[in-house]
């Protein structure tokens, strides 16, 4: 049996610890053997530049690589960093094939911001489609994949990446709002699969107490191999 490829959002500026937060929580509710790939601009040298300026964290347009990483082939994951995962990725890939060989599935999030700044001070604005490519299922081979190519990305807009501008609509599939709920966005609900602290996750002192911060300390506690947070 192949690993699942999860390819996670790496800032190691803004907030490396993130990351293996994030990873530790998919490994631990995996049902099955799982690649974890950090999405580092470091390690994209020679393969893609990053020339856009207007990104909140390091990977913002990097995701966007995922299909081109898999050399156009296979099923991938891609989380951005700031995730604790409930859920078994697995099931998530079976809710992406029930949506009948589409290009991506994501949740496709409908909604307006509560607060027009998030971690750091970074704007945070309102836009069509936002939030749908931080959790993101690929299907790698699907042709209209194929024209993201480094260069293709290293030219496209934000606006034009960010809304899946080279997909019809009908080729960009819905997951269950469960697999990306937005905290302090949204409620947090007992049957959720995965928390998204996209504002700021609870290791920047500004979100250290928000709602589902003691969620997101206990996943940190064992993901260093603490028993308490």
């Amino acid at each position: 049996m192949k690993p699942l490829p999860v390819f996670i959002g790496y800032d190691g500026d803004a907030e490396p610890v993130a990351y293996h937060v994030c990873a530790d929580s998919v490994i631990r509710n995996a049902s099955g053997p799982v690649a974890i790939i950090p999405l580092a601009l470091n390690t994209l040298k020679g393969e893609y530049t990053e020339r856009h300026d207007d990104g909140s964290n390091a990977f913002i347009y990097s995701r966007f690589l995922v299909p081109y990483l898999m050399d156009y082939a296979g099923t991938a994951v891609f989380l951005d960093g700031d995730m604790v995962v409930r859920g078994d990725v697995y099931a998530l890939v079976r809710a992406h094939w029930r949506n009948g060989g589409v290009a991506v599935s994501v949740v496709k999030h409908d909604y307006k911001t509560k607060q027009a700044t998030k971690y750091l001070g970074a704007p945070n604005r309102d836009y069509p489609r936002k939030n749908w490519s931080s959790v993101i299922v690929w299907c790698c081979w699907a042709s209209e994949n194929r024209l993201l190519t480094p260069d293709m990305i290293e030219r496209m807009t934000g606006a034009e990446l960010h809304r899946f501008s080279w997909l019809k609509d009908d080729r960009i599939g819905a997951l269950p709002e469960s697999w990306n709920r937005l905290v302090i966005e949204q409620e947090i609900r007992p049957k959720d699969e995965l928390l998204h602290y996209t504002l700021g996750t609870p290791c920047f002192s500004d979100y250290s107490r928000c709602p589902g911060a003691e969620e997101w300390h206990k996943a940190a506690a064992l993901a260093f191999g603490h028993r308490e947070p």
